[in-house]
């Protein structure tokens, strides 16, 4: 009984977590707002295996590990979008959060506005990237 219990606390903390998360996130039709008027760039952190399920149309394809590795992606992205919002997504909202906090600790703009399929289930336009892209 009390393994029944704490399996049901475990749940509850871990869906609460989620929630609250979520909740602090931007909103995908306010992100797209902000990429529309030139005010922010949205960059998909996954991996590049995890791009060919799809991306958000206007986003950016800049893997977290180049972010923590040698920049190749990342450099020119960060000196042509200096001042600007830098909003950040993968497939859970995890990657993207820890890129934010690198981003932000670095004096950069950043939020984390979670997964994917937050910005495709809002109805916003998404893409296949392109063979030179998933390098």
């Amino acid at each position: 009984m009390a393994s029944l219990h704490l399996v049901l606390i475990f749940i509850a903390v871990f869906f609460g977590f989620r929630l609250v998360r979520n909740l602090n996130m931007m909103k995908p039709a306010e992100a797209a707002e902000k990429i529309a008027a030139g005010e922010a760039v949205l960059i998909d952190v996954r991996e590049p295996g995890g791009w060919s399920g799809g991306v958000a149309a206007p986003a950016r394809l800049h893997a977290l590990s180049d972010l923590r590795g040698s920049r190749q992606q990342w450099q020119r992205t960060l000196e042509d979008n200096d001042g600007k919002t830098l909003l950040l997504y993968c497939a859970s909202g995890m990657r993207s959060g820890m890129a934010a906090r690198q981003l932000k600790s670095e004096g950069h703009t950043a939020q984390n506005i979670g997964g994917f399929g937050r910005w495709a289930r809002s109805g916003l336009p998404t893409r296949q990237p392109v063979a030179n892209e998933l390098r």
